[in-house]
């Protein structure tokens, strides 16, 4: 971090520390939910202002977490904690979440599937069908990218799409609109895709930890609902595209020089990133959950020699510590009683349960534009489930199942601007979009994708399937 940056981060921290204190009542919250929200805002204004990055942001939180609001805390500061104050071993255990395996686990099958071109093998093969018509290969290029997306990283899945497309828009005239138009496909269809699975998107995960016991549903379930919404918003996306920016082409070449490769370890990932896949959908049939089955592809590969010693390197931890710090911040926030406070100060009572879905669903969709989506779900996840027990007549609408939800698939529509994912952030790198196409596409996609979220999972919980 540079030096200049130390000096707003300090103040941020003195800042945050304060504001409880001054701005609520006196009595209405003890030391430990007092401290979790000083960490909590310290933590919006970091992420927000990105003046360190995400990750670093979620370790201080552990950080601060166990050295102040914990039953580890020095002494001086452990007074007035009483009974209130956290685990540290629950604080630290947020590293070792299951979702933290979940998306380990889809690093390996990213990792492995780009080592032995299985990643560019299948877009070849899945994208021959697709002809040669302009419009049938942007749609073929959208399709395949969501798939992946919904089981890969979508930044890993941007890279290699925008790389296969390369020679596509190398034939194609530069002042083409169809050029623009398939470059902004590829980020549009890798945010859309993510939707589709627990793991496809950090918002989906973080919710996902939510589901158990009574509110616990399989990786097939989320599916169920999720990819018929992921399949309606990426054809709209198509045809939107395509009327915003009509092409002067009537056909493309895509040409990708690649075969599968043969041999006992490229067998290997090729079954057992079939085996996964499989399982996951499966869940509900054998009984592993999905955070169980994501420890299957990191055995096999680590046992096997498929990922060695220096691929563990290419592993995004950044995105695994992101998640860590959201995931404590969360807890905290949920097992000290501060996010079910927050709630009861906030007038949702007196809306409609319906009307509230669509709020949250804004809102998730504007801070994710602003936001990285995995901070605005970090931020807003325990929020939303505490809404789910403390107002009433929340679970005849669904409950926890369908607030999360909404609140995780309504993040990943925030799109509108190159900062807001890092497929957005890929696009806009080639130069051949700005800013302005971003912001052209996303305020009709986002709105509309909102708008169909809640209006599908309120019918669903409304027909009583949520």
């Amino acid at each position: 971090m540079q030096f200049k940056k130390l000096i707003p981060c300090c103040l941020a921290m003195a800042g945050a520390f304060l504001v409880p204190e001054f701005f609520f009542p006196e009595g209405l919250l003890n030391t430990v939910q007092q401290r979790i929200l000083s960490i909590f805002l310290l933590a919006t204004f970091l992420w927000i202002t990105e003046s360190v990055p995400a990750f670093s942001t979620s370790l201080l939180i552990i950080t601060l977490l166990v050295l102040t609001a914990s039953d580890s805390a020095p002494h001086f500061l452990k007074e007035g904690l009483g009974d209130f104050a956290l685990s540290y071993v629950e604080v630290f255990s947020s590293f070792a979440s299951p979702i933290i395996i979940l998306f380990l686990g889809g690093f390996y099958i990213a990792l492995a599937s780009a080592k032995y071109g299985l990643d560019l093998n299948l877009a070849r093969v899945l994208l021959k069908p697709f002809g040669q018509r302009y419009e049938i290969v942007m749609l073929g290029l959208m399709v395949i990218t969501a798939i992946f997306s919904m089981f890969m990283s979508n930044t890993t899945t941007s890279v290699m799409m925008l790389t296969i497309m390369t020679p596509l828009l190398a034939d194609m005239d530069p002042k083409d609109p169809g050029g623009r138009a398939m470059v902004l496909a590829i980020p549009v269809a890798a945010n859309l895709g993510g939707m589709g699975t627990p793991i496809g998107t950090p918002p989906n995960a973080i919710a996902f930890r939510y589901f158990v016991g009574e509110n616990s549903i399989s990786f097939g379930d989320w599916m169920m609902f999720a990819v018929p919404i992921t399949i309606v918003l990426l054809g709209f996306s198509w045809w939107l595209l395509l009327h915003m920016y009509p092409s002067k082409s009537k056909t493309v070449e895509l040409k990708i020089e690649s075969t599968f490769a043969h041999g006992c370890k490229p067998y290997i990932v090729y079954s057992t990133v079939l085996l996964t896949v499989l399982l996951w959908m499966s869940s509900s049939l054998h009984g592993v959950n999905a955070y169980a089955v994501a420890i299957i592809p990191v055995a096999i590969f680590s046992l096997t020699g498929v990922i060695g010693q220096k691929d563990l390197k290419k592993i995004s931890w950044d995105v695994l510590w992101l998640l860590a710090g959201g995931i404590a911040i969360g807890a905290a926030m949920s097992s000290s009683g501060l996010a079910k406070l927050i709630v009861n100060c906030l007038p949702f009572e007196q809306l409609p349960i319906v009307v509230i879905f669509f709020v949250i669903g804004f809102v998730c969709m504007l801070m994710a534009t602003f936001l990285s989506n995995t901070a605005t779900a970090n931020l807003l996840m325990p929020i939303a489930v505490s809404m789910s027990v403390s107002i009433a007549g929340m679970a005849d609408w669904g409950g926890l199942v369908v607030i999360a939800a909404i609140a995780a698939l309504s993040s990943s529509l925030g799109m509108g601007l190159p900062i807001s994912t890092p497929p957005n952030a890929l696009a806009h790198a080639t130069g051949l979009v700005e800013t302005k196409d971003f912001i052209r596409t996303a305020k009709v996609i986002s709105p509309i994708g909102v708008l169909l979220i809640c209006s599908v999972l309120s019918t669903l919980a409304w027909l009583g399937w949520l």
